[in-house]
Parts: structure tokens; sequence; C-alpha cells
């Protein structure tokens, strides 16, 4: 197996993790929006736990979608004509999501503030299922023919597998949003994310442990088996250090089980990226859906710079905005007087 586009599949799979592992608690946040905060303060206290970092948390998914592009383009073809439904879904969730957190703040009346609230919650939402449904069937497989091409109409996606995916998703980002508020604020929505991650947590990671599964178990490998073994150990432990009110913990085990998780469903796949349901020889791999060892080893030499910037300029914006956030801290609604 050629180097260079096995490191660019390890590249990609770490852009996809760190994407699930920022955003997730994002597009979280976003979806407690309804289902948390009990009035307008609280849901600010919501907002501001995430206002500094979910515009900063999407880079990852578009230089996943770009290192796809660039690394393995028969991957990225193959993918995004098959599943373009759901990614037009996903695109159109973001861009709502994106407008409500900038409109909403302008809005001076309770109603159209709730209509944004939607927005956010209901994006949040689309966005995350989406995302877990075409990385699902990407691990899982859609029907390609020998050409890398859908066979079928333009739901042919839609499986058991794909709604397995997004409920996945949608089910991890709630927990792990909840040990992000449980982090990053006090009072009442500190006290009653510690509480739902207690009585939530086990059952909300079902869905992404069968995917994790049903993704390791045929293959037959034993390092996907021990990373499995880690993501349910991290698990148990953020259920422990939740119900310790140790958050901090609590957040890191969460982020573990994901990291471990995701890693065990790309480490049994390799070195297919895109399998085909009609014939195995039909599938997409490493060997046949990669650039030129040109192109890889200008990408690489990008990427060793980029990288590292990209990690260090976030891991700044994190420590900036580290403190907590409280309704204390919220002051009350006020119009303002435009300049002009």
């Amino acid at each position: 197996m050629d180097f260079l586009p096995t490191l660019w599949f390890v590249i990609i799979a770490v852009f996809w993790a760190g994407y699930l592992f920022l955003e997730g608690f994002d597009l979280g946040v976003g979806m407690l929006m309804k289902l948390l905060a009990r009035n307008e303060r609280q849901r600010r206290v919501l907002l501001n736990t995430v206002g500094p970092v979910w515009d900063g948390n999407e880079v990852w998914l578009i230089t996943a979608g770009a290192a796809t592009f660039a690394a393995f383009p028969m991957w990225y073809a193959s993918l995004f004509s098959a599943l373009y439904v759901p990614l037009v879904l996903v695109l159109v969730a973001l861009i709502f999501r994106a407008v409500a957190f900038e409109y909403r703040g302008k809005a001076h009346r309770q109603s159209s503030r709730n209509i944004w609230d939607w927005a956010i919650s209901l994006g949040s939402f689309t966005a995350a299922f989406g995302v877990g449904a075409m990385l699902a069937l990407t691990t899982t497989g859609l029907p390609l023919d020998e050409n890398g091409d859908r066979v079928g109409g333009a739901f042919a996606w839609l499986n058991g597998y794909a709604v397995l995916g997004g409920l996945a998703v949608v089910a991890f980002a709630l927990v792990h949003a909840l040990a992000f508020v449980g982090l990053k604020t006090d009072g009442e929505l500190r006290a009653r994310a510690r509480r739902l991650i207690g009585r939530w947590l086990p059952p909300a990671l079902l869905p992404m442990a069968a995917w994790a599964i049903l993704a390791v178990v045929p293959a037959g490998k034993t390092i996907p088996v021990i990373l499995l073994v880690v993501a349910v150990l991290a698990a148990v432990a953020g259920w422990f250090a939740n119900r310790h009110g140790a958050e901090g913990w609590s957040f890191a085990a969460s982020g573990l089980f994901l990291l471990a998780g995701v890693a065990s469903i790309f480490v049994a796949v390799f070195p297919v990226v895109l399998p085909s349901t009609l014939d195995p020889a039909f599938s997409l791999t490493v060997a046949n859906a990669s650039s030129s060892p040109y192109t890889l080893g200008l990408m690489s030499v990008i990427g060793a710079f980029g990288i590292p910037l990209v990690l260090l300029y976030q891991g700044w914006t994190y420590w900036v905005f580290r403190r907590r956030v409280s309704e204390t801290h919220i002051p009350a609604a006020h119009a303002v007087t435009p300049v002009v």
C-alpha cells in the first residue's frame, strides 16, 4: 500500500473526527435551544457558550470535503453525486442556522426570536442527521457500478444504515452538548445538564455503538476491536465523572468515546473508502480513488504548515473564551439606537 494515499486517508479521518467532536457539541447546543432552555435568558446563555466558536468549528467540515476532493477525487465524485439530496439538505440547514445566529440578536419581538430559535434547532438537527447518514453510508456502502456511478433513483441512499448513522450523530451531539453546557455554564442550566447526562448518556450512545459494531465485526481486525473497547470504557468513565461533578472529565470522556469509535470504524473499513453494495469489485479504495503522487506530495507539504496553524488558532480561541457563562452575565434586552 502506497504511503501517501494511506496518509491522506488518515488525515481525512482525523478531519471528520475533529468535525464531529467540535461541531458535535455545537449542533447539540443548537438543538438544546428548544429542549433545555426554559426562558429567553437561558437561551442567550446557550448561544453565548458557542457564539465565539461555532463558525470556526465548521472549518473542519469544509476542510474534510476539500481534502477528499483533492486527495481522492473518485471518492469525492461518487460520494457527493450519490448523496446529492442529503448534502443539499445539510448545506441549507447550515445556512439557515448561520443566518439565525446572526439575526436572532437583532429581533425586537419575542415572536421573531422564536422563529430564529426554531431555525437554529431544526437546522442543527438536520445538519447532524444528514452528516451522520452520509458518513454511515461511506462506511457501509452505496449502490455503485464499475464506473463509480450510483445505480437507482435520487433516494437510493435512503436505507437503515443511513437512518442509524443520522440518529447516532444526533444522539451523540445532544449528550456531548449537555457535557459542554455542564462545563461552560453555571447555575440552573449546569445542574439540569448534569441530571440529563446521567439519565440519557447510556441510551444516547447506543446508535453510534451499533454503527461501530456493524463496521468492526465483519472486518475481523484486532485494532478496531481494541478501539471499540476504549470507546466503551470512555463512555462508562464519562458517566461516572458526570455523577461526581467532574464536568471537565465528563466532556473529555465524551470526546474520547467519539474519537475511539470513529477511529475503529475507519480502521475497520481501510483500505476501502467507499464500498459498493452491488459488487465488492466496484468498491473504491485508497489505491484506485487517489490523486497522483505529485498532488498528494504537494498537499502534504501544504498540510504540514496549514494543519498545525488551524489547531493553534482554534486552541487559542477556546482558551480566550474558557470562562463559564451564567444568567447573571446576560444583560436585559434593550433597544439600541443606530448611529445613522
